[in-house]
């Protein structure tokens, strides 16, 4: 039996961690839920799966949980402290980190500290802190398992190799989002609930829109970095609109070696989850139909500006991955509110990269003031 937390509970992809971790109660406990503020939908897990603590966004709503729970026998915490100690729970085996954005490195990190497994979906910590986050890891020797799908089969395919000596490079690939077929002159004018409709995933609001930027992409590729230990020189990026290879690892010899499935999220989730073994996933079938038509071909980093920021702050390093992520976050907030431009997000973004003096990432505080500084850059932007 392993027991695990989840970091997210009521986002995407924590709602379908649980779908997985419900067909298979006989080998997973769920001891820890953290979400924000859908508090409808974690009575509803808690009623379902009887963690021993939650935690929510701040004290007013943790009042308002404990209220409709009645006399459920749960600890109810909030704030960043409480999602870190539901990520630091005794007992507890793995913690899926599911949050959404850099309020997922303080929780994911007191992961780490406390000896626990990761299910890593929240790539922004890695982003942000990712030599802080796998120098804690190593040294407790605790494992980080991708839950993204392109970062689980690359981590995937590379257990075919006997060291990282023979690999060439690793090619991460991207559907190209809603936009792949769109003129540039037509981006700037993109309604949010167009941008909103991606092609073949169903995720939130932010990581939506970082679909449609290919920001996301850019943010994987500082990912691969952590996870896997290859320099920018070493990381491709290809577009590859079926979803259906997630990424691929190409060795000395010109063999590549890919990954396969239906683009549905609960196959990393289970693997991660289930992992050195596998578990049956039923349902999901693979017949030739849904594979005839594979397409791969370069990104249009003209249009796509946005995987190019993501090499250039990977090469350069220190804080500036964490001010790339942190300008995103308010860029896209600023558009799904409607206060500025599709087109504006990552041009906003490579501003406020321009502006940072970039320091050594070499400690939790330099990294956070990073953050406030990106963020109050960017809306300082936005505003004017």
């Amino acid at each position: 039996m392993k027991n695990i937390s989840i970091l997210g509970s009521t986002g995407s992809i924590g709602t379908q961690t649980l779908e997985v971790i419900s067909k298979y109660p006989d080998k997973f406990r769920v001891l820890g839920l953290t979400a924000g503020e859908n508090l409808e939908l974690l009575s509803r897990q808690i009623a379902e799966f009887r963690p021993e603590a939650v935690s929510v966004k701040d004290a007013h709503l943790a009042g308002s949980l404990q209220s409709s729970l009645g006399d459920v026998d749960v600890e109810i915490l909030y704030g960043q402290e409480g999602a870190a100690e539901v990520a630091s729970l005794a007992g507890v085996d793995q913690v899926v980190s599911a949050t959404v954005g850099a309020a997922g490195l303080i929780p994911t990190l007191a992961a780490v500290k406390a000896g626990k497994d990761v299910a890593l979906a929240n790539k922004e910590s890695l982003v942000i802190a990712g030599q802080i986050i796998t120098d804690e890891a190593a040294e407790r020797g605790i494992k980080i398992i991708p839950v993204d799908s392109e970062h689980s089969a690359i981590f995937q395919a590379l257990e075919c190799s006997r060291g990282g000596s023979y690999v060439k490079r690793i090619i991460i690939t991207a559907s190209g989002g809603p936009f792949l077929n769109t003129p540039s002159e037509e981006l700037r004018d993109v309604p949010v609930e167009v941008a909103l409709n991606h092609p073949t995933w169903k995720m939130g609001d932010k990581i939506t829109i970082d679909s449609a930027t290919l920001m996301n992409k850019g943010f994987e590729v500082i990912e691969a970095r952590w996870l896997f230990g290859f320099d920018a020189d070493r990381i491709t990026v290809w577009i590859h609109p079926q979803s259906v290879v997630h990424s691929m690892v190409e060795y000395i010899d010109g063999s590549i070696i890919s990954q396969m499935s239906m683009p549905d999220m609960k196959l990393p989730i289970a693997y991660a989850l289930s992992y050195p073994e596998r578990i049956s996933m039923d349902g999901i079938e693979v017949t030739p139909e849904r594979f005839g038509e594979l397409t791969f071909f370069e990104v249009d980093y003209e249009k796509f500006p946005s995987i190019s920021l993501a090499f250039n702050a990977l090469r350069e390093g220190g804080t500036m991955p964490a001010v790339m992520n942190s300008a995103n976050e308010v860029a896209v907030g600023a558009f799904l509110s409607g206060r500025t431009r599709f087109t504006d997000i990552v041009k906003n973004v490579e501003t406020v990269m321009g502006m940072h003096n970039t320091l050594p990432a070499d400690s939790l505080d330099a990294v956070l003031e990073s953050d406030v500084w990106a963020r109050a850059t960017a809306q300082s932007l936005i505003r004017n």
